[in-house]
């Protein structure tokens, strides 16, 4: 397959700017570590808890909507196994930030901790702390792989680009920018990188709903031999269980996890923290929306009338890369551009939290109580970079095993 050269510079061009921002986040990290009263880690941690509402809002949604989300989302609703009803990403995340809005802002943001394990560390000692870190970073890795997978996969159908190339590249970008800046810099790029998902995403929708190729939605309801099969998906009482433990793996797995307490403990006050939750909740539910759609529309396709021809992607096991393939078929080249876009930005996203997560708890949690207790805020910096590049470094190496998008993404939260 050739590589798609307007689409290739047009992503290059993206990544350049998400770059030049997270360098400009950086530069803002550092002005506030001459005027914030707290260390310099902690301004790297929670910037220095000076991160307004509405930049709040945004890096938490953008951190819950990366490739697994977008992709994993769609890949539910297409595979005939599973359908709508079993698409539980949505409503687990619109869960998952009620509770945390609840039960966990307000508390954890009032007693002024740096990381989600500190509670866990001045009651039960360094030991127990040190072992809750094990499935926290194991996690993170995987969600690193997860979502770098989803890339590799949505780059190689629409650019023709390898997807090793694509892996390492966006890993290297996301690694440089939260290298760089903390948690200042993971913020503003997310800023963009949600609205770019925002508008690339919604903007694809009518064009696949408006394809040639797309029968009536009726049609569809019942096994439809043309379109492939069934959308909507069934729930058999027996697997009633297996329904409830998938929604709340998903739901209460987000609630262990530090990239959400990272921004609950940036915030300005707990009444701000509380506000960031309530609102990404339903941020993170509208979109979620455009990944349904796509999931229903390449369910409800006649591939045939496609470049992609007979058998469907379901029949060629190629449902882990079903959004891209029906960006790629179903829309304009020009559409199918903007959608890897979204995906890429998505990913970026979701990636830097990751990093910084990770980086976080080890740092604030093992190396400077327990390793190190004398060492310095310079010391600790370092230290911080060099997780985020460690722990980058494993989670590229495993996407590149990644075939089923949403099975890692589901695996990412049992390391939760």
């Amino acid at each position: 397959m050739a590589v798609e050269i307007p689409g290739l510079v047009s992503v290059i061009i993206f990544y350049i700017c998400i770059l030049a921002i997270g360098v400009w986040g950086s530069h803002k990290s550092k002005k506030v570590e001459k005027t914030c009263p707290g260390s310099k880690s902690d301004v790297s941690i929670v910037g220095g808890r000076n991160i307004n509402v509405l930049v709040g809002i945004f890096t938490m949604t953008a951190t819950w909507v990366g490739g697994g989300y977008i992709m994993g989302t769609a890949e539910a609703v297409y595979s005939p196994n599973q359908g709508l009803i079993w698409a539980l990403g949505p409503p687990a995340y619109v869960l998952n930030f009620f509770l945390g809005g609840l039960f966990f802002a307000k508390p954890m943001r009032s007693k002024r901790y740096v990381t989600m394990l500190d509670p866990f560390q001045s009651r039960y000692g360094n030991t127990f702390t040190a072992a809750l870190l094990v499935p926290a970073l194991i996690s993170d890795i995987l969600w690193v792989a997860c979502i770098l997978a989803a890339l590799g996969g949505t780059m190689s159908v629409i650019l023709g680009l390898s997807s090793t190339i694509s892996i390492i590249i966006s890993a290297a970008v996301s690694i440089v920018y939260t290298f760089l800046g903390g948690l200042y810099s993971v913020a503003y790029t997310d800023i963009i990188q949600l609205c770019f998902i925002f508008v690339s995403l919604w903007l694809c929708v009518p064009f696949l709903v408006l394809s040639p190729a797309v029968g009536a939605l009726s049609q569809t309801l019942p096994l439809n031999q043309t379109a492939g099969h069934s959308w909507v998906g069934d729930l058999q009482l027996e697997d009633a269980g297996k329904w409830v433990d998938q929604l709340l793996l998903q739901a209460l797995g987000g609630l262990s996890y530090q990239a959400l307490y990272q921004r609950i403990l940036s915030a300005a006050s707990s009444v701000q923290a509380q506000i960031t939750c309530f609102a990404a909740a339903g941020a993170v539910f509208l979109m979620g929306i455009p990944s349904v759609v796509i999931g229903i529309m390449a369910a409800s396709a006649d591939w045939n009338q496609t470049d992609y021809g007979l058998p469907p992607p379901i029949e060629r096991g190629d449902s882990g890369k079903i959004l891209p393939l029906a960006l790629q078929y179903l829309t304009p080249t020009w559409v199918s551009v903007l959608g890897i876009g979204s995906v890429a930005a998505a990913v970026m996203s979701s990636m830097d939290s990751a990093l910084l997560s990770s980086a976080s708890l080890f740092t604030k949690n093992i190396y400077k109580t327990t390793l190190r207790k004398t060492a310095s805020e310079r010391e600790l910096q370092w230290v911080i970079k060099a997780s985020v590049l460690i722990v980058g470094m494993a989670g590229t190496g495993l996407a590149f095993g990644g075939s089923s998008v949403l099975a890692l993404w589901l695996v990412c939260f049992c390391g939760c």
